[in-house]
């Protein structure tokens, strides 16, 4: 594990930089529920704990929460900075931009209506505040943070756009600094157009990784991992057509029984590297 950066170093502005890089996500945004999984505002909190983990992430009236489509915006920061930080560049809290890097990144058009959509969900990453045990020594030390300290759009002398500035919470950016805590994801996540299946995936990803075997959740633990305000048989709904469409690249999922007779999903990558495989076994399928 490396050292947590010092103030200096997390002060500095670090300029995004272009080119394609691998797409990063971390880990403790993959396993556990921090964003809503609605399209449409969710002020209602998520207050969820679990053994020693405990997470309450609040929205406000005005923005409503953050959402899963919104932390793209995270994958982003964390592509590039792990990126820069893996080619000995000196990297930072405070990020530098411009909308077109941003958007062309993950995946949306740049249409003055996705500048505007943009700028929205910047305002439900600042607004949205969480508390949380993860990565404190004691639960009942809670670390508090928003997903962007601040953010604001940057112009030259003559009042001519130059991007956006963002600062990262402390939270956030030691853990993406910290290289157990990272994992590479699929870039056909941001084609995931259901909250639930973009969930499911990022969790899959964490907890089937490359191993042959799989993984296996049933689906009541499902359901409460997700912080979902779906009730259970919708989300239930959701997960069996998800395992009827394969729709989770590099995955193949089923769904069976646990001994107490409840839904069990089962899931393993469909092939030893599960980010090359996913169109050749869709297309074997397809031949059969």
């Amino acid at each position: 594990m490396r050292a947590p950066p010092s103030d200096e170093e997390s002060i500095a502005r670090f300029h995004a930089r272009a080119g394609k890089m691998a797409l990063r996500d971390a880990q403790d945004l993959m396993a556990w529920p921090f964003f809503s999984l609605a399209k449409s505002g969710r002020i209602a909190p998520i207050d969820f704990r679990m053994g020693e983990i405990a997470i309450r992430v609040e929205a406000t009236v005005e923005y409503g929460m953050a959402t899963i489509w919104d932390a793209d915006i995270l994958i982003w920061a964390t592509s590039q900075i792990v990126d820069a930080r893996d080619n000995g560049l000196r990297t930072s809290r405070t990020m530098a931009a411009t909308p077109h890097e941003i958007l062309t990144f993950i995946g949306r058009g740049t249409s003055a209506r996705d500048y505007l959509l943009l700028k929205a969900a910047l305002d439900r990453l600042q607004s949205t505040t969480i508390a949380t045990s993860i990565r404190q020594p004691t639960e009942r030390r809670m670390h508090r943070f928003s997903w962007i300290n601040e953010w604001k759009e940057r112009t030259d002398c003559s009042g001519r756009p130059l991007g956006i500035e963002l600062v990262l919470p402390d939270w956030f950016y030691a853990g993406i600094m910290a290289d157990p805590f990272v994992l590479t994801i699929d870039r056909a996540y941001f084609d995931l157009t259901g909250g639930i299946e973009r969930w499911l995936y990022r969790l899959v990803r964490k907890h089937g990784g490359r191993q042959a075997r799989g993984w296996s959740f049933d689906l009541r633990h499902l359901h409460a991992k997700s912080g979902s305000l779906s009730a259970y048989k919708r989300f239930a709904f959701e997960v069996r057509s998800i395992v009827r469409r394969q729709s989770l690249p590099g995955y193949r999922l089923a769904l069976g029984l646990t001994k107490a007779r409840e839904p069990l999903l089962t899931f393993k990558p469909c092939h030893p590297d599960p980010f090359t495989c996913f169109g050749k076994a869709t297309a074997a399928e397809d031949k059969l």
